[in-house]
């Protein structure tokens, strides 16, 4: 899947290859950047989508994580991603709306409509994922419990600072207290998914738990996938594209990469020799 991604990139690298891409005016305001960008803490990410007011791109930040419409408020969508206990005290598990199946979308109520009419390009410099590795125990047998290693991912390269990856977005509408005034407010919040596909060989061997892999849009691409007028048909097979995988590179990481504040930083792990020699 895709729930980890990397964004250090200036306004002007993105407005330098689509030099027509209209900016929303928040993003002149503020325009995050990080080395790790959790889809977990559901914050604003930059996305470029086809207005359907004036039929131009645009770049606007969405929150990370579509809510279905159904869902009232943010406390209800916490629950829905997290889990709760219900009333009879069962554990209800929660829902990860980062991401959406390419082969999948059309037969999913949740991204079926957006799949079709709501198309947008995420943009990152880079993604992380993690191959899980299964220790040998004192006896000499393979543990059951994996230790998760992580990756660093990126084009190999790449003419641009940073690369696209297909998503597709909503608007979810829902109710809150103002915290001032103590009235309820109605809210339109922008949401989006990345889509996934099948892994390709190196992804595959990476992700060798769930072996998927985030859609990675060449600019042609990007552009036709936010475009009008796309079969279901194309959209499927465009949603199915897996990117060439002599055209990545990957490394390993610290495991707590997520806490530091350089987490692009190589590690290496001597156990993995023998599963992944080409990494280590």
């Amino acid at each position: 899947m895709c729930y980890h991604i990397a964004f250090e990139v200036k306004l002007e690298s993105i407005l330098d290859v689509f030099p027509d891409l209209i900016v929303d005016h928040q993003l002149d305001v503020d325009f995050p950047t990080a080395g790790h960008i959790s889809g977990f803490l559901h914050k604003p990410h930059q996305v470029m989508m086809t207005s359907r007011k004036d039929g131009k791109k645009h770049l606007a930040l969405m929150m990370w994580g579509i809510v279905p419409k159904w869902i009232p408020n943010f406390a209800e969508a916490q629950k829905m991603w997290n889990g709760y206990k219900d009333d009879k005290g069962q554990w209800k598990k929660g829902i990860v709306t980062l991401n959406a199946i390419g082969e999948e979308m059309f037969e999913k109520t949740m991204y079926k409509e957006a799949a079709e009419q709501r198309r947008c390009v995420v943009f990152v410099d880079a993604f992380y994922e993690s191959y899980h590795y299964f220790p040998i125990g004192k006896k000499g047998q393979r543990l059951k419990t994996p230790e998760p290693h992580p990756f660093h991912i990126k084009l190999k390269d790449n003419p641009y600072p940073f690369f696209m990856m297909a998503g597709i977005w909503d608007v979810w509408k829902h109710t809150e207290k103002n915290e001032t005034t103590g009235e309820l407010e109605t809210l339109s919040t922008p949401c989006f998914a990345i889509v996934t596909t099948k892994a390709n060989a190196l992804m595959e061997k990476i992700h060798n738990s769930k072996k998927r892999m985030p859609v990675i849009l060449n600019k042609e691409m990007a552009e036709e996938w936010i475009s009008d007028g796309l079969s279901k048909e194309r959209i499927t097979e465009m949603a199915s594209y897996q990117y060439p995988a002599e055209q990545m590179e990957a490394y390993t990481i610290p495991r707590n990469y997520y806490e530091l504040e350089n987490p692009r930083i190589k590690q290496s792990y001597p156990h993995l020799q023998e599963e992944l020699p080409e990494f280590c």
